[in-house]
């Protein structure tokens, strides 16, 4: 609390007089993951992964044989936070491929965010047979959203706790962190920069989404508010929304709740298919 404390201090008076250069720090901040270890209990499914390393270097690791699913974390996540769920689909006959994002875990690079995420997806579907469905958790879902829009190809997609728009996230950090107006405009300005896109087309009311969809969200997230999925369902016309009372921005993860709905997501797509063939 100190620190931050501090650090808003620093922000809000330097953030006046040199907002460029504050912008700059909370931009390699806001870009610059913590490489996190797994926890004790995502120790046995690691044991278990077979690793694989796509083209450019990207990382993932790989469970169980049938239908391909492939599953992006989030910031400073690790493709075992999804532990519950890869065994739920394992079992049901899955191959599970889950990806260590950009500057996570053995991925290449120092920065990361939702355009190289959504970059890495696409990369990797190249490699990988015919996705049944992509599963993305926070900014990972984010990801997910954005490169189905840039042509990544799936019978069906889940979105975990994910934020509807960019600006919103980038606004949100900028006032955690004491930054004036002025800061906060040259770090958004920052970012688009690094980024490559506007943040305003960041942002799930332009997207055109035309495949079955699972809205995820826990009730009592502190993260990331549940309002954001609404958001993301009201987009998503073939989507269902599941509105968890609990389970906070990590927990819902292992919600049994959650590989149920991902299970029935995938038969209606199959049945979709098959009408449509």
């Amino acid at each position: 609390m100190a620190t931050l404390t501090w650090i808003r201090g620093v922000n809000g008076t330097l953030g006046h007089f040199a907002p460029e250069h504050i912008a700059g720090r909370m931009r390699r901040a806001f870009m610059t993951p913590r490489n996190l270890p797994p926890r004790q209990w995502e120790l046995p499914l690691l044991a278990t992964a077979e690793r694989i390393t796509l083209r450019f270097g990207l990382s993932a690791l790989r469970w169980g044989q049938g239908p391909t699913v492939l599953l992006m974390h989030g910031w400073e996540g690790r493709p075992t936070q999804f532990a519950a769920l890869i065994d739920t689909l394992v079992v049901a006959g899955h191959t599970v491929v889950a990806l260590e994002g950009p500057a996570h875990g053995r991925s290449p690079g120092q920065q990361a965010h939702v355009v190289l995420f959504a970059r890495a997806l696409l990369e990797a579907a190249a490699e990988l047979p015919p996705l049944r469905a992509v599963i993305g958790h926070s900014m990972g879902g984010a990801s997910v959203l954005l490169a189905l829009q840039w042509g990544l190809r799936a019978e069906a997609a889940v979105s975990i706790a994910a934020p509807a728009q960019l600006l919103g996230v980038l606004r949100g950090f900028a006032r955690h962190l004491g930054m004036p107006a002025r800061a906060r405009a040259a770090f958004i300005r920052q970012v688009e920069r690094d980024v490559g896109v506007q943040v305003a087309r960041l942002d799930v009311s332009r997207y055109q989404l035309d495949l079955p969809g699972l809205v995820v969200h826990a009730a009592d997230d502190s993260l990331v508010s549940a309002g954001e999925s609404q958001l993301i369902h009201k987009a998503w016309f073939d989507s269902q929304l599941m509105l968890l009372e609990e389970g906070g921005h990590q927990r819902v993860l292992a919600d049994p709740r959650l590989g149920q709905a991902v299970l029935e997501l995938l038969a209606r797509a199959v049945q979709r298919v098959r009408q449509s063939a």
